[in-house]
């Protein structure tokens, strides 16, 4: 019988579990624990260090042997589990009307297949207007022209169609953009001021600018969920749903294809409005949509997802649990948030902290044991996901070292069963994003890739040994090497069915070296390692895949993204502070084979 101790494996200072079998046990170092398939025993007789033998043949302490169950997958997410966000705050500092730009597109396809999540913290204060051509400034060529009459200019502007797709693609002149971003920098403002007071700006969304959200999502690949405004309520505190009726009907006249959410973080509407919904009242208020959309012919089949709740505190778990017993059968996927830090305070330091990327493990528990109790087997989303919330802080967030957080999110996320993550945000205003406001790539968004080209959506479970150092008594190692592994994606042509992919973080500041064992044992391996570029370090903006710089080609074409291959039967030698992704050719793993 084969033993499996875990999807996901950490190497830490905590014992192998007796549960484990005793030909494996002899392998493994004090060193060892366990993620994700069980729990490790509380009893004091079970923590005890274990001899350890030294296998023939293996030198060093550093060594791990790592071996893949390539029978069948512990787990399988959605084609679309690494999935996309944008704010509507978009709309306030112009960036919306830019989202046509071919550079934009590129690299939105990019990350495809996908969902493209419009939401965030003005969900709630959007209002749609079906006016296609709201009253303008017809001013001369002044200083902002361009952007008062970006409607129009757009339209004479140089224009391009995908005849495959029929996609309005735009080539925006240089004095635009650079407006653009003077604009944006002082709405950058307004925005954070909105955020630190807790009071938000109505916000309105015409047919046109609903036109080109749609354009951006369809030419890219993406899939639209939209959040429609919650906080409209009438006297008896029921949801008003007049004005969302009028974004349905236009949305089905121009049979746009779009999944539908009911407002954004539930849970804090009483510091918003004053005035608090309760999970039974936001469970009706999704039954209300659920019917609107059934009566709406293009939509009556169309997917809703919610309630989008805060992170699992016990106000907000006792909102989600009144949620699930009135409207748990009504959506397709039950979504929350998460951020792990305060954008406000966070230190590069932070982002290599073990305890912090292990906060998500305790949050995933509390909303599966909720959703279980209620809809066994339902899906569940992690939307609105980010390294630090208040959005985040420059060169921080979004530089190199946001991406152990990152990666080690996705890995966590699919061995632990949740179906797709939401990524905070594609483009947006703060440091959270994975495109800057010249439309350059940050190190998450090349990390982000790699994953979509690497990166299947069964997930394989890892047997994993070590030779260790004893850890002195009373001192807690956690562990700094995450190792997770996949079957490559069918996506990937580079590559037959049925091989594998490992993607490994490794937080040490020395190199750790991998043996790979078993069915990985003697295959040629392709390595993707992605480093920083530049004299900045774990501050980097700019990252290196296999020492080469990655950059766009030009407005239309991505890099290649080239491995290096290993030859067979090497040790994989993982160096201090990075992230890399392995590819074992020709593994032929039965769980791989076939979709």
């Amino acid at each position: 019988r084969s033993h499996l101790c875990s999807a996901g494996f950490l190497l830490s200072g905590m014992p192998c579990p007796s549960s484990c079998p005793p030909g494996l046990l002899a392998l493994m170092a004090p060193g060892l624990a366990l993620m994700a398939t069980f729990s490790l025993p509380s009893q004091a007789g079970d923590r005890r260090a274990l001899p350890v033998e030294k296998p023939p043949g293996v030198k060093g302490r550093t060594l791990i042997l790592l071996d893949v169950n390539t029978k069948s997958p512990v787990r399988i997410i959605s084609e679309n589990f690494l999935s996309l966000q944008l704010d509507p705050s978009i709309i306030h500092d112009g960036w919306l009307d830019f989202l046509s730009s071919r550079r934009l597109v590129t690299l939105a396809r990019g990350l495809a297949p996908a969902f493209l999540r419009f939401a965030g913290k003005r969900t709630d204060f959007l209002q749609f207007h079906n006016v296609k051509n709201p009253a303008k400034s017809r001013g001369g060529p002044g200083p902002d022209y361009y952007l008062k009459n970006y409607e129009d200019d757009i339209v004479r502007s140089d224009i391009a169609l995908d005849k495959q797709k029929g996609c309005k693609i735009a080539q925006h002149p240089d004095i635009m953009l650079e407006l653009q971003r003077e604009k944006a920098a002082q709405m950058h403002l307004v925005l954070l001021k909105e955020q630190f007071s807790n009071t938000y700006s109505n916000l309105t969304l015409t047919a046109r600018s609903l036109d080109k959200l749609y354009n951006f999502a369809d030419c890219s690949g993406l899939h639209l969920i939209f959040a429609l405004n919650a906080l409209r309520r009438n006297p008896n505190n029921s949801w008003n749903s007049s004005n969302a009726l009028s974004l349905l009907k236009y949305s089905a006249s121009k049979k746009y294809n779009i999944s539908w959410e009911l407002g954004n973080e539930p849970n804090n509407y009483r510091t918003l409005i004053g005035r608090s919904v309760n999970g039974s009242q936001l469970g009706k208020d999704y039954i209300q949509l659920r019917s609107l959309l059934q009566l709406i012919r293009t939509y009556s089949r169309s997917n809703l997802y919610g309630p989008n709740i805060g992170r699992p505190r016990k106000n907000v778990i006792a909102l989600l649990e009144g949620f699930m017993k009135v409207a748990g059968s009504t959506v397709d996927a039950v979504t929350w948030q998460h951020y792990y830090i305060d954008g406000r305070v966070a230190k590069v330091t932070d982002f290599l902290k073990t305890r912090l990327l292990d906060t998500l493990t305790d949050q995933i528990r509390k909303i599966q044991k909720v959703v279980n109790t209620y809809t066994p087997g339902k899906k569940i989303w992690l939307e609105g996901v980010g390294t630090t919330s208040a959005g985040g802080m420059n060169n921080l967030s979004d530089s190199y070292a946001a991406g152990f957080l990152w990666l080690n999110t996705l890995g966590l996320l699919a061995s632990q069963g949740i179906d797709v993550v939401v990524r905070h945000s594609f483009l947006d205003h703060g440091h959270n994003h994975l495109v800057d406001q010249n439309f350059n790539p940050l190190p998450d968004y090349w990390l982000s890739l790699l994953y979509k080209r690497l990166i299947g959506p069964k997930v394989l479970a890892i047997h994993v040994a070590g030779l260790q150092r004893k850890p002195r008594p009373g001192r807690v190692i956690r562990d700094k090497l995450r190792i997770y592994a996949h079957c490559t994606s069918y996506h990937n042509h580079n590559y037959v069915r049925g091989s594998i992919t490992l993607y490994i973080i490794n937080l040490h500041r020395s190199r750790k070296k991998i043996k790979l064992a078993g069915t990985l044992r003697d295959k040629i391996v392709h390595q993707y390692l992605l480093q920083p570029y530049g004299k900045d370090g774990l501050h980097s903006k700019s990252v290196q895949l296999n020492g080469q710089p990655l950059a766009m080609v030009d407005d239309g074409t991505l890099p290649e993204l080239k491995p290096r291959p290993l030859r067979a039967g090497r040790t994989l030698v993982i160096p201090p502070l990075t992230m890399s992704f392995y590819v074992v050719k020709n593994v032929n793993a039965l769980a791989c084979r076939y979709r």
